[in-house]
């Protein structure tokens, strides 16, 4: 059955394709070798594969202690065992960092949100500072965000499929207590006019230029109206406290359950389009190229995959014969977790862990389970999820040639002494 996003990318496409919709800040011949380009070296900035030797980044603001972060370019991942016993919500010094360039510091007080576009009354833009946005009803939302290509070197170290991009593991992905705006309150104050059909938040980092020199603007992802009116914030406080610059000071867009591009950091303007729009992250960028895919890729990704990981270092070692209590969390954009089944031998016989929260839409569930390692040696653990959708990891994912929605059970080396 399609869905109501595939349906609606159709006919985005259809209409771009005739010239009827706006790619912008790209021409319509760049977006065609842009797509015709895609997987290629135009999706990888130089750089993106090797992590820094230290824990420092020149773009990230906050400290990267080693035992908490790897740092991979311009992105910070989280250690995942360094979540153990942190709580239900990541704590904002370990939540991990997706930067396109660097963070940018910005004072709350200069700040403000231009909404404009031919998708309001009259076409007349509207502005507001974040003590606008505070008069508005608060609402609070516990959500995850996680990037697109969250395990994405594991379509290499298991599969042996060769994608481009950043070389995560599972830790580029935090859950947090978020408090905001609702988006679609600020859209009906500012004048939304019946016709309106996109919305395209825009960000105040600096522009994306890639290896090729091609200078693709700053980041920006359309949402299609639907979306943008059910239960997307622009979020003010992160865990309590003003949001920190690396995750979006002053004010950053959260999409609940959708791959994290779409939730826009440093939101400075929001157009409100009457026609689909375009952009680079949702063309050549976070969509699906390889040869299981159509020519012009896949509809632009939504909803994240199911995932599980241990909250326990890669090749940890273990002394045998005695009970080790292990603890992981399991996640889904497809609706809460309601299983989540362990193996300690590689997947020759599998159990139950132990769910210690209810599974949640838009949020995650910690598990843990029992293990006393008969003998010395090395072992795989494995960790395989099921959401209330029905979905269940698989054991391997089908290749795309960025390496996003990587979903399948991972192999957790230890080393049993």
């Amino acid at each position: 059955m399609r869905t109501p996003e595939t349906a609606y990318d159709r006919r985005r496409l259809r209409q771009w394709l005739a010239g009827e919709a706006r790619a912008d800040g790209v021409s319509r011949r760049d977006m065609l070798r842009l797509l015709a380009a895609a997987g290629g070296a135009l999706a990888v900035p130089a750089g993106f594969n090797t992590p820094a030797a230290a824990a420092t980044s020149p773009g990230i603001v906050k400290p990267l202690p080693d035992e908490w972060f790897t740092v991979r370019g311009t992105n910070a991942e989280t250690r995942f065992a360094s979540l153990a016993g942190t709580g239900y919500h990541t704590p904002v010094d370990h939540f991990f960092v997706r930067n396109h360039t660097s963070t940018p510091v910005l004072d709350a007080a200069d700040w403000t949100l231009t909404v404009h576009g031919d998708g309001l009354v009259h076409g007349r833009a509207v502005e507001f500072s974040l003590d606008d946005l505070k008069r508005f009803p608060a609402v609070t939302r516990t959500a995850f965000v996680e990037c697109a290509g969250n395990g994405r070197s594991y379509f290499s170290s298991q599969q042996g499929q060769t994608v481009s991009g950043t070389a995560w593991t599972l830790g580029a992905i935090g859950t947090a207590r978020w408090r905001g705006v609702r988006l679609a309150d600020v859209l009906r104050r500012a004048g939304l006019d019946r016709a309106a059909v996109d919305v395209m938040p825009r960000g105040l980092d600096a522009p994306y230029v890639t290896a090729d020199g091609t200078d693709l603007g700053r980041v920006r992802r359309p949402l299609p109206l639907s979306k943008a009116l059910d239960d997307v914030l622009l979020a003010y406080e992160m865990n309590g406290e003003p949001l920190p610059y690396d995750h979006g000071h002053p004010v950053r867009v959260l999409v609940p359950s959708w791959v994290g591009i779409a939730s826009v950091k440093w939101v400075g303007d929001i157009e409100v389009s009457a026609q689909p729009l375009y952009s680079p992250w949702n063309t050549d960028f976070y969509r699906l190229f390889g040869d299981s895919y159509p020519p012009g890729g896949s509809a632009p990704l939504t909803r994240q995959t199911v995932k599980s990981a241990w909250e326990l270092a890669w090749g940890a070692s273990l002394d045998a014969g005695r009970e080790h209590r292990l603890t992981g969390r399991s996640w889904s954009g497809g609706g809460g977790i309601v299983r989540v089944d362990v193996s300690t031998d590689g997947g020759a016989r599998w159990r139950r862990a132990r769910l210690h929260d209810a599974g949640r839409r838009d949020g995650w569930v910690r598990w843990s389970t029992d293990w006393r390692p008969p003998a010395p040696g090395p072992y795989s653990l494995l960790a395989r999820a099921t959401d209330r959708a029905g979905r269940t990891q698989p054991d391997t994912t089908v290749a795309n040639t960025q390496g996003y929605l990587f979903d399948a059970v991972v192999r957790h080396p230890v080393t049993v002494v």
